[in-house]
């Protein structure tokens, strides 16, 4: 997946001329979105959840040496609860079933 080179807006029209389907950036993200969870609930049922999101021990403590970054350690207690807030999944870190329900899942 090239995310940081082409948008969904750049994929979609390629798609769109090479295979049948009305392939909008708007679906290639719900499609994307529904692979996301997807692969959540899969970890779930293999017991790996939000005990796993972590970063390594190091990134925790020191602080970034250089860039936008630097003298700053990683936020993540405080990210998390927003990234798992905006993914539609419980404080937990769970796939709800109001997103599964929302993604045909």
């Amino acid at each position: 997946f090239t995310s940081f080179a082409w948008s969904l807006e750049d994929v979609a029209p390629q798609l769109d001329a090479a295979i049948e389907g009305d392939w909008t950036p708007e679906r290639l993200g719900e499609i994307g979105e529904r692979i996301w969870n997807l692969e959540r609930l899969y970890n779930e049922a293999a017991g790996v959840g939000a005990s796993a999101d972590k970063l390594p021990p190091r990134m925790m403590s020191l602080p970034a040496n250089t860039g936008p970054a630097e003298g700053k350690v990683s936020g993540l207690d405080t990210m998390l609860p927003e990234y798992y807030a905006e993914r539609g999944w419980s404080p937990e870190g769970g796939v709800t079933a109001e997103t599964k329900a929302r993604l045909g899942l």
